[in-house]
């Protein structure tokens, strides 16, 4: 029996990401900020029903970057059979996709963000990793998120989901 899993890709960079806080009236932020465009984007996938999540970071979001994750996530799902949503991107739908046997692509329909549980995971891992945060550089961020992710739980993953199948 096939599983269903979700897939999207997201961009962290080093431009911050101010959040809401309580300070004193009258006052500014003490939060200090950066601009930059400097950035790299994180692949995931994960099934809503065990919370198990795989996920992996790309410097760019095309073809050759989702062929590389592809090959990646079959290694760590070991040859089991799963459907693989996600959202009707470009690079989703290559003639170049090298999609391996064993995962079939499903397109979920435009515009449609709410029907994907990955979403769920984004505001969660940006709210950790990104809300409030100064990041010199690329390294130092990524260096974070990986940590965060490392410390990321299947039961989180599954609760973020709270997805109930019948």
């Amino acid at each position: 029996m096939k599983e269903l899993w979700f897939f999207d890709e997201s961009r962290f960079g080093t431009h911050s990401n101010i959040g809401h806080g309580w300070f004193k009236k009258g006052s500014r932020s003490p939060i200090p900020i950066r601009l930059g465009y400097e950035n790299f984007y994180l692949y995931s996938a994960l099934h809503s029903q065990t919370g198990e999540h795989f996920s992996l970071i790309l410097p760019k979001v095309n073809t050759q970057c989702m062929n590389i994750f592809l090959k990646e996530l079959n290694k760590h799902i070991g040859g089991r059979e799963i459907i693989l949503a996600m959202d009707g991107a470009a690079w989703h739908k290559s003639g170049d996709l090298e999609t391996p046997e064993n995962i079939s692509n499903l397109i979920q329909p435009a515009y449609s963000p709410e029907l994907n549980p990955v979403e769920r995971v984004w505001l969660h891992i940006k709210g950790g990793v990104l809300k409030n945060k100064l990041y010199e550089t690329l390294d130092e961020l990524e260096n974070r998120l990986c940590s965060f992710l490392r410390e990321l739980k299947d039961d989180e993953v599954k609760n973020m989901c709270n997805y109930k199948f019948i």
